[in-house]
């Protein structure tokens, strides 16, 4: 993941301009994170938080919000901005914390530029982190393969939600509710898919 966190780096204070902060997310994808996140019992780890603004989403709902980022000046952005927050320099493919030891995880957008290869390894780890019942929710560039394209910061990968939910499926979560946006052309086509680990009557 290094020539990731170079990457967003190098185009950290624009990202954040662009993008940090709350109302710059559709309102559809706050009130999906919002279902299955908000309520859980224990710490929710949202992995790849950037400019920290869903953690403090998270936060202002009641739930137990971590932000683990890779980027040292998302980090310190979140820190300044969010002062009553928890902020991590961490990574997702290294997350510091003990198997079983979280209720929820959010991966919104942090595993775009995971290569396919890559990703039943990652989906496992967060399997081995959440405790049973844990929740997953994980937003994503959609497309009818599994390819690469040229994203504006480094080489991110679309994915049909049929293959992806398959993924989760294959790493033990069982998908609970799926959203696919209608895209207009200034945008690529978006899904999310929340999940929990186990069975979906798990306590």
């Amino acid at each position: 993941m290094e020539h990731v966190r170079e990457a967003y780096t190098s185009v950290a204070g624009l990202y954040i301009d662009l993008f940090g902060a709350g109302d710059k997310v559709h309102a559809d994808d706050l009130a999906l994170i919002g279902r299955h996140l908000a309520g859980t019992p224990g710490p929710v780890l949202d992995l790849g938080c950037g400019p920290g603004h869903l953690t403090a989403h998270l936060r202002s709902l009641g739930v137990e919000a971590i932000g683990v980022d890779l980027v040292p000046e998302f980090i310190a952005h979140a820190r300044a901005t969010h002062p009553d927050g928890d902020y991590r320099l961490g990574s997702l493919t290294e997350v510091a914390f003990a198997d079983g030891s979280v209720t929820g995880i959010l991966a919104w957008y942090s595993l775009i530029h995971m290569p396919p290869p890559a990703l039943d390894r990652v989906l496992a780890s967060f399997g081995r982190l959440l405790a049973p019942g844990g929740r997953l929710v994980i937003g994503f560039f959609t497309g009818d393969v599994v390819g690469a394209f040229d994203h504006k910061v480094t080489t991110a990968y679309r994915w049909p939600p049929g293959e992806l939910a398959a993924r989760l499926s294959a790493a033990g979560f069982t998908e609970v509710e799926r959203l696919l946006r209608a895209v207009d052309p200034a945008h690529r086509p978006h899904g999310a898919i929340a999940a929990v680990y186990g069975d979906r009557d798990s306590p």
